[in-house]
């Protein structure tokens, strides 16, 4: 018997990841560029092939290189598992949970529940998708049917602006009434960009001027949502380091604010992250997760990267269920989270 998983037991995480927590502060400088929501023509691709499709990078960075990894192996050696360590560390999952994977699948080995590469290959699949939970789905129902309050958080550049315009597109469609509230007082585009989405939609949006407190207007806006029986207020913030203690302390204001109108405000502190930057996504949710618990989180960007491995990272760290993906410009490219599907798309299951 080979002396499974021995070597790696002892490592320590990565010099590179050591620095991690700290971006340049140049970056807050970067203004975030406001990408357009896309209404999509009519097409006969179904919805799980776009879906599928926007993952494609990661599928080939993730699944199919575990796939030829694994697959018609009739020996499962102390080699293949370094390599298949390896593989998992460079598509994102990081040390932890890389190591994590790969001990429960040498216990399960050693008792010879596995026995070749393709039985390796499907207890990792189901492995996966166990670490990724339940999905929890976001239903923005309050039981006093006052309006269920959405506050937005994440750094500039993430798409925050973008995934709120489509959010509020997507409970329209599903008959609930929806307001915006422009908290990201920082930036005149972002002001803008929400008054055109409210415009082009009927969506009421409550902001006051360029540099105005930021939770003086979400405040004024729940006010609104409740005078006019909105069902969801949704409350972009402005972008902000999370290395940055006095901006995290201004969206402590934010909730403790709106919890003088409804003590249960907000239900959904959501983030939202940009999965091309990989294991610094992980950092970014720790911190705003400490500074203000979130209890939900949209992964954006994902057809343009292959670090899709990073959800993995996020959900063996903090558990925090993840609400959205977005796989597109388009509305319907942002899709609520779905672990089986998720994992299906990357490994290129028939059914996705």
């Amino acid at each position: 018997m080979i002396k499974w998983f021995k070597r790696n037991q002892d490592l320590g995480p990565p010099a590179a990841e050591e620095n991690q927590n700290n971006l340049p502060e140049s970056q807050e400088m970067i203004p975030e560029v406001i990408e357009p929501v896309v209404e999509q023509e009519p097409t006969k691709e179904g919805i799980f092939a776009r879906f599928k499709r926007g993952l494609s990078k990661t599928r080939h960075q993730l699944g199919d290189g575990i796939g030829r990894l694994l697959l018609g192996k009739k020996e499962i050696s102390q080699d293949l598992l370094d390599e298949l360590e390896t593989l998992l560390i460079s598509a994102d999952l990081g040390i932890e949970t890389t190591q994590a994977v790969l001990k429960q699948l040498t216990d399960e080995l050693e008792r010879k529940q596995l026995s070749d590469g393709n039985t390796v290959y499907e207890a990792l699949k189901l492995q996966l998708q166990k670490i990724l939970g339940e999905e929890i789905p976001l239903t923005a129902e309050t039981t006093d049917k006052s309006p269920f309050v959405i506050l937005m958080v994440g750094v500039n550049g993430a798409g925050k602006t973008t995934t709120i315009g489509k959010l509020a597109k997507q409970f329209q469609r599903q008959g609930k009434k929806v307001m915006l509230a422009a908290g990201d007082t920082f930036r005149a585009a972002a002001v803008e960009q929400l008054h055109v989405w409210g415009e082009r939609n009927d969506i009421p949006v409550i902001a006051q001027h360029t540099g105005a407190d930021s939770a003086s207007v979400i405040f004024d806006a729940l006010q609104a949502a409740k005078a006019r029986k909105i069902d969801v207020l949704i409350a972009d913030t402005a972008g902000r380091l999370h290395t940055q203690n006095n901006l995290m302390e201004e969206l402590k204001k934010v909730k403790r604010v709106l919890q003088k109108i409804d003590p249960a405000a907000p239900h959904e502190t959501m983030l939202v992250l940009d999965a091309s930057i990989g294991q610094n996504a992980l950092n970014q949710a720790r911190q705003f997760n400490e500074a203000v618990q979130l209890t939900g989180i949209t992964m954006t960007k994902l057809d343009g990267t292959a670090k899709g491995g990073i959800l993995f990272a996020i959900a063996n760290d903090l558990g925090i269920p993840f609400r959205y993906l977005g796989v597109g410009e388009g509305i319907e490219d942002l899709r609520p989270f779905d672990a089986a599907q998720f994992v299906g798309a990357i490994f290129n299951d028939d059914h996705i």
